[in-house]
């Protein structure tokens, strides 16, 4: 015989709370006989956390015993917390995996071979460009990371513009081999600050900040993950640079 919940969620015509989606979704998953109970505005949200005591909605009631909210019951079904907060490294994961198949994929098409070398140009080029993006996307906030640690950028404040500009335009010019004469060495000069900013941000300075390389609002950690970007970065320019003599 199923167990039976009882939720009550905020369910209202501007807006659907989508913790309550998920208390729905992980009781039916786990085989309850869920009575959904809405709560169909927000001053009847608040009339129900007053009247039982709650600073939160969906409550969730098993078997008439009340539960909690939506981390609790994660909790009483033996689930980790569900992982919104903290630093995460799946931005640059999920960039980096993106681009590797990319990368690949190019390859395959354009010279029917997995070359290794033109992988890693593309990976590389690939990486620059989605990276750029992510900088692009919200200039703002992705400053006001950047000039935290990068020595350049606390200097001159634009600079921390510009070098979105930077990856972006040289990722795209990296990938056909264009103007390499001209790009290779404003991203070798770029990256190269970028790598020492860091060095002494983490390692000298022990500071503990944000990387800005996905943008301003990640929770990406600035350490081993954003020096390697820029250390790949200048081995691309070098290599590009060689390529072209």
């Amino acid at each position: 015989m199923k167990k039976k919940a009882t939720i009550y969620r905020m369910v209202t015509p501007d807006h659907l709370c989508p913790w309550g989606i998920k208390t729905l979704d992980l009781l039916k998953r786990n085989g309850f006989e869920v009575s959904d109970h809405h709560l169909e505005s927000k001053q009847a949200s608040e009339e129900y956390k007053e009247a039982n005591g709650v600073d939160e909605t969906p409550q969730i009631f098993i078997e008439g015993e009340p539960i909690g909210g939506y981390d609790q019951l994660r909790e009483y079904l033996g689930l980790g917390p569900d992982p919104r907060e903290g630093t995460t490294y799946q931005p640059v994961i999920a960039i980096f995996a993106v681009t590797l198949c990319m990368a690949m994929t190019t390859s395959w098409a354009t010279t029917g071979t997995l070359s290794v070398i033109r992988i890693a140009e593309l990976f590389i080029a690939f990486s620059m460009c989605a990276l750029g993006i992510q900088k692009l996307r919200d200039l703002q906030s992705y400053t006001n990371g950047f000039i935290k640690y990068d020595l350049l950028a606390q200097r001159y404040v634009p600079y921390a513009n510009v070098y979105a500009f930077i990856e972006t335009i040289g990722g795209i010019l990296m990938i056909a081999g264009l103007f390499i004469w001209l790009i290779a060495p404003v991203i070798l000069i770029a990256t190269t600050i970028g790598a020492i900013s860091i060095i002494k941000a983490v390692y000298v300075e022990k500071r503990d900040l944000k990387c800005a390389c996905v943008g301003g609002s990640s929770d990406v950690p600035l350490g081993f993950i954003s020096l390697t970007e820029n250390l790949m970065m200048m081995a691309m320019a070098v290599w590009m640079l060689i390529q072209s003599i």
